[in-house]
């Protein structure tokens, strides 16, 4: 069974994490995986990425944000600072338990809090970006239009609908956005990374990491023909996971020699 941990963020709530493959060695690389806006730590391709790590030796760890699965906090009031902030306490309590070798990888909105985070922190070893949000300004205006945001503005608050879920979601989010700009934290960020997306996801689309991979020095794009936002058919999923197990095998290599 996976040990499921407990560990604090800033302010003081508690944030739930799981270890997963050989975590007793704490001199082996470890990968810190951190997850999408209204999902968890447990989605499908998570699992099945830690279980193809875990066959290559490689240790991973993923926790739910502030307001996520299993973590304390109201989703209302999540914003893209909180949640650099919940990985950085993340990076803390790993190197505390004597971690060394740690690495980043995290998908759409938790790529976004991934790109802030690394660019603030200069000993982790690569970084992987699975559909990263970019430009959330640009993501809402697109999805919600001016008037949509406006009335978000005056209201206070929103609601954020995800398959079966309507979630309440407060203007703070929005407002957040001014304080960090993926873009702008990009060229600091110097370890080797590969960004992962689909070449006709309508979510978060793709140009924004056509833009993001020009500016991250050791930067590499891979785009996956056909595939959506949740890389839904099958052979996407795949393909997507083969990807990034692959880029993740070859630095635990590097690293070792």
């Amino acid at each position: 069974m996976e040990p499921k941990v407990f560990f604090k963020n800033s302010k003081g709530n508690k944030l739930c994490g799981v270890f997963a493959g050989p975590f007793s060695d704490k001199n082996k690389l470890i990968v810190l995986m951190c997850h999408g806006f209204s999902s968890t730590k447990n989605t499908t391709n998570f699992l099945k990425l830690k279980d193809i790590l875990e066959k290559n030796h490689i240790s991973s760890f993923r926790f739910d944000f502030y307001g996520h699965g299993e973590s304390e906090g109201l989703f209302e009031d999540i914003t893209v600072s909180e949640a650099v902030n919940d990985i950085l306490q993340a990076i803390k309590y790993l190197k505390e338990n004597g971690f060394k070798k740690i690495s980043l990888l995290g998908s759409s909105f938790g790529g976004m809090a991934c790109i802030m985070a690394a660019s603030k922190i200069s000993d982790l070893l690569f970084l992987v970006l699975k559909s990263p949000v970019s430009d959330y300004p640009d993501l809402e205006y697109t999805t919600r239009g001016k008037k949509g945001i406006e009335d978000w503005k005056c209201r206070g608050f929103t609601h954020y609908e995800d398959d079966d879920k309507r979630l309440r979601l407060n203007y703070s989010f929005f407002e957040d956005f001014a304080n960090n700009d993926a873009y702008k934290a990009a060229p600091k960020i110097n370890i080797p990374t590969l960004i992962v997306h689909g070449d006709k996801d309508t979510e978060v689309q793709p140009k924004q990491s056509m833009k993001l991979v020009k500016l991250i020095p050791n930067g590499t794009l891979y785009l996956v023909k056909g595939s959506d936002h949740r890389y839904t058919k099958p052979e996407h999923a795949e393909e997507m996971l083969r990807v990034i197990s692959e880029f993740i095998i070859n630095m635990k290599n590097k690293a070792v020699s």
